[in-house]
């Protein structure tokens, strides 16, 4: 018997429906009860996990064959109030919660890694895969003219019966008209009788089930994360459920992201930001919101799995291996690949079993075809795969009529590989940067696509490196003939790891590059949209003609996969190779590069710290800053800088907060969560939207 075995995932359904089981009494030791019994020792017997919760109260969990507790019989305790039992539901919460598609029975054809059905975790914050795009290996061009209509705070003046969400044709944060581009493209398409397609509205169950998670998230907002314990947790996962049933299974991802957060947020893991919770919490108001007041978007629906479609024959080129490790529990690497076109696609080996996990897969076997090729061998090699199966988001499928033959990789200088590092920074960020931030799910596709450029190392800042971007050094066309020119200095950017687990090499790796300025890198990276010009690099390669750069072991092929490949001392050139690093980079020193960083500069950050006490602190923590006059002096400040809109948003924010409400005999009475959800979603979307405006332009910035 294995005495140190891990808490399997549970399904949300069993969690709330074993929490809705307990009496009033119970529910108010749950919280306490979690802490107590999830700190016990727990012995694996076969699948089974056993925990001794006292003499009388054994909890065995039996998970199902995909290795979560789908069903409440598989949870079960010895005492004599099973099933409505403490031990049983304080375990039960105490558990991973589950990604929906573990919940269903799996087949070749069906990608089932932890994606968006249930927790984005990317690798750029805990670890996460690649995410869906609109075609196999595409992104939607979402730059359609009047596909992108601001957020507004006419949009939450309408009031509301308090308590029952958004009404119908009540637009909750933004215009009913700011829809991703997905729902822009299928409701602007035409037939071919010139007729317009007009989505179909919300039925009534998805408009009850979004209005029913509204209210719970209204009520988690208002208590923050100090109340939101697991009563008000598994009240958001029993709504969610609601919502699969109704089919709304973007609502349920959302719902369970917040859920995830607030269990990070109350037990202090160190991976956990609050950003990140501000963020899934304002994409779940938003999107149910606008579900509540039947908005036709398609988008806000979403979709459960993501099936594999043939795609005939394909010839990929690998680019690196991405280590994988979830929030959940998964591990495993993503390598990904590119085509003649340009095209991204990428195979995932992405299992249950954590970090080691994670490091065994970088060299396990792809399992594609009969191609005997690991992962280290495809991220530097290729594939010609005949009859090809590809899901939406551009991973390559293993069905049994699938054949995959090695062929050798490109150098990061040739073919597409070489248009990557190619096309402008500016204009390649631009790109990945066009979603609107009411579209939370969308901006996240978007940035998922790598960029390539060449950068000069400045050094270290802090817990990042900075350093200045080389543009592409071919010959500038005249202005006059229509070309770009090409050339010039770029600006100044940061490089942060992009996952700081000390089993993966990222951060080690950024060190060992900060430790040399001056030197010249190619690097294949992710945006990081939060941030002012801000990389995630995941590759590493040498800069060709140049001195002062990478030299690397001839069997690396000319890259380094920063999350795996650990740089040495070797691997740098000599302190006196190339010119010094005054003379190679007249930019300026590290300080001053809060000068060039819009986002510090502005003083947006007087809305940001509001807008996170909120969820951080709860209605009250909101409510005592606004009596101490602190809101109305920071608008103040707003407003001298040029935010009005922000400055009016953070004002009503706090009144709605300070806002005391008497029943008809006087007696004080409820606050209106709903309003004050309202109100909160305006100033976080605005302030979401501004800041992306923001990043935008540092990416334009020179000294």
């Amino acid at each position: 018997m294995n005495t140190s075995a891990t808490l399997p995932p549970a399904a949300p359904h069993v969690v709330a429906a074993a929490v809705d089981g307990l009496t009033s009494r119970l529910r108010k030791k749950l919280d306490a009860a979690v802490d107590q019994y999830a700190a016990l020792g727990r012995v694996a017997d076969g699948t089974d996990v056993v925990v001794t919760c006292g003499e009388d109260a054994v909890v065995t969990l039996s998970p199902g064959p995909s290795g979560v507790i789908a069903e409440e019989g598989q949870a079960r305790c010895s005492c004599l109030l099973a099933p409505r039992c403490l031990h049983r539901a304080a375990l039960l919460t105490a558990c991973p919660l589950a990604d929906p598609a573990d919940t269903l029975p799996l087949d070749v054809e069906t990608d089932t890694s932890p994606s968006r059905s249930g927790q984005p975790d990317t690798p750029s914050t805990d670890g996460r895969p690649a995410q869906p795009a609109t075609e196999p290996g595409r992104r939607p061009d979402t730059h359609q003219a009047g596909a992108e209509p601001g957020p507004g705070p006419e949009a939450d003046q309408a009031g509301g019966d308090s308590g029952s969400g958004p009404r119908a044709g009540q637009q909750v944060g933004a215009a009913s008209g700011a829809g991703s581009g997905a729902g822009q493209a299928g409701a602007g398409s035409g037939r071919g009788s010139g007729e317009a397609v007009v989505p179909a509205a919300p039925g009534a169950a998805q408009v009850a089930a979004a209005a029913g998670l509204w209210r719970a998230a209204a009520a988690v907002l208002s208590a923050g994360v100090p109340g939101a314990g697991a009563v008000p947790q598994a009240e958001l996962l029993r709504a969610a459920h609601t919502a699969r049933l109704a089919g709304l299974p973007r609502a349920e991802a959302a719902t369970l992201r917040v859920v995830r957060g607030l269990r990070a947020a109350r037990a202090r893991y160190d991976s956990h930001r609050l950003a990140d919770l501000v963020s899934a919490l304002r994409e779940l108001l938003l999107t149910v919101g606008r579900l509540a007041a039947s908005d036709p978007d398609p988008a806000l629906v979403g979709t459960v799995r993501r099936g594999y479609r043939p795609n005939g024959g394909l010839k990929v080129y690998g680019v690196f291996r991405e280590p994988v490790i979830s929030s959940t529990g998964y591990g495993g690497v993503v390598t990904h690949l590119v085509t003649d076109d340009g095209r991204w696609f990428s195979v995932a080996d992405v299992k249950p079993g954590g970090p080691a996990r994670a490091r065994g897969a970088a060299t396990a076997t792809v399992a594609i075809g009969a191609a005997m090729m690991s992962h280290a061998q495809l991220a530097r090699g290729g594939l010609l795969i005949a009859g090809a199966t590809v899901s939406p988001d551009g991973r390559l499928g293993a069905g049994k009529g699938v054949r995959a033959t090695p062929v050798a990789g490109l150098a990061w200088t040739d073919g597409p590989l070489g248009a990557l590092f190619a096309r402008p920074l500016s204009e390649a960020v631009g790109a990945r940067l066009s979603a609107g931030a009411w579209s939370e799910e969308e901006a996240a596709e978007q940035v998922r696509e790598p960029v390539g450029c060449d950068l000069v190392i400045v050094g270290a800042a802090g817990d990042h490196v900075l350093a200045r971007h080389l543009p592409p050094t071919a010959p500038p066309q005249p202005a006059e003939a229509g070309g770009a020119v090409v050339g010039g200095e770029g600006p100044v950017v940061r490089l942060v790891p992009a996952n700081r687990h000390p089993d993966l090499a990222y951060v080690e790796n950024l060190r060992r590059l900060a430790s040399r300025p001056g030197l010249r890198v190619r690097v294949v990276a992710r945006v990081e949209p939060g941030r002012a010009a801000t990389l995630v690099p995941l590759a590493v390669g040498p800069v060709a003609g140049e001195e002062a750069t990478l030299r690397l072991p001839p069997e690396w092929q000319g890259r380094a996969d920063l999350g795996y490949d650990r740089l040495q001392g070797s691997h740098l050139p000599p302190a006196d190779a190339g010119p010094s690093p005054a003379d190679a980079d007249p930019s300026p020193g590290r300080d001053a590069y809060a000068e060039m960083d819009p986002l510090d500069g502005a003083p947006l950050w007087r809305v940001r710290r509001l807008v996170e006490l909120a969820v951080s602190g709860g209605r009250r923590a909101v409510a005592e800053s606004a009596r101490g006059g602190d809101a109305r002096g920071q608008a103040a400040s707003l407003r001298r800088a040029g935010f009005r809109t922000a400055a009016d948003l953070a004002v009503a924010l706090a009144d709605e907060a300070d806002r005391r409400e008497r029943d008809v005999f006087g007696r004080p009475a409820e606050a209106d969560p709903d309003g004050y959800a309202r109100a909160w979603l305006t100033a976080a979307t605005h302030l979401a939207a501004t800041e992306r405006a923001l990043v935008r332009t540092s990416w334009q910035a020179t000294p």
